[in-house]
């Protein structure tokens, strides 16, 4: 498992329940885990003096509960800060365990010796894009939503990178890659969290199930001559990393050669010393590392 246990502004304090208790910078949340299938005494005290607490509705979706949580405050990871707002469906604007890929594509950007362009699509608000061009990287973010985008601008400005190279891009992923395949142009790596149902900017529909394997094909088609990695988080779509690896050696490992090494993806917790597993990732290096 590859552990995200660099962090200094954000821990898992304790896990039970179906519920998660966070430490965000200063402030206390409470959040649902579908991972969290066990149930153990709640002995934290976080867990009485929580600044937000997010409730599931037995109907989908749910609402948050605020305690003295301000509408935005920051964190920083290493040389990165994040803004962060709780939303929409339980979201703070970030995923701490995505800290592991951005150590491990940061220093193959360093050492590549080279210009790297990366392509990251699905951006979110920019945690990948951000570590990329912290390293170096000249990168290209695309994401449906444009409020995504502009969080992502915000994320930039904070962390001392709103002038490095980062093109914005709001549009449809799948559409933005079959333009780039029209207009010849290559990318030296790829990431990509797709999610596992979405819709474009024009009601283009998205399913896990159905468009990841096209995706995965159509976006090799963008890779340079000379790749350096290629990169696929899961986390709500449950891919097993070795339907990950499946997919990755097929398309990216027939190519290009190199190898393909796909794991789980986890947060330590504090309470416990164990780790909570938070989805996957699949990995493809042009080297062995």
């Amino acid at each position: 498992m590859w552990i995200a246990d660099g962090w200094k502004d954000y821990e898992v304090i304790d896990c039970s329940e179906g519920e998660k208790l966070e430490r965000w910078g200063n402030y206390l949340l409470v959040r649902p885990d579908p991972q969290v299938i066990w149930s153990t005494p709640k002995k934290e005290p976080g867990w009485t003096k929580m600044n937000g607490h997010y409730h599931r509705s037995a109907k989908g979706g749910g609402e948050w509960e605020f305690f003295h949580l301000p509408e935005q405050w920051t964190i920083s990871y290493k040389e990165l800060t994040f803004q962060l707002k709780p939303f929409s469906f339980k979201h703070t604007g970030l995923f701490p365990e995505q800290a592991a890929n951005w150590d491990w594509f940061g220093d193959k950007i360093k050492s590549a010796g080279q210009p790297v362009k990366v392509l990251n699509l699905f951006a979110y608000t920019g945690g990948a894009t951000l570590a990329a061009a912290k390293a170096g990287a000249v990168v290209t973010h695309v994401d449906a939503s444009k409020g995504m985008v502009g969080w992502a601008k915000e994320n930039a400005r904070s962390s001392g990178l709103e002038s490095a190279s980062i093109r914005w891009i709001v549009d449809d992923c799948v559409k933005f890659v079959e333009r780039e395949i029209r207009r010849g142009n290559h990318y030296d790596a790829i990431i990509m969290d797709p999610p596992s149902y979405g819709r474009g900017p024009k009601g283009e529909i998205w399913k896990i199930e159905d468009s990841i394997y096209p995706f995965v094909k159509l976006c090799s088609q963008l890779l340079s001559d000379t790749p350096l990695f290629f990169l696929i988080n899961s986390y709500t779509t449950g891919l097993a990393p070795s339907v990950l690896s499946y997919m990755i050696s097929t398309e990216i490992t027939k190519k290009f050669g190199g190898s393909v090494l796909s794991d789980e993806v986890g947060l330590p917790v504090k309470s416990s010393g164990l780790i909570l597993p938070c989805g996957a990732s699949g990995r493809w290096s042009a080297d062995r590392t």
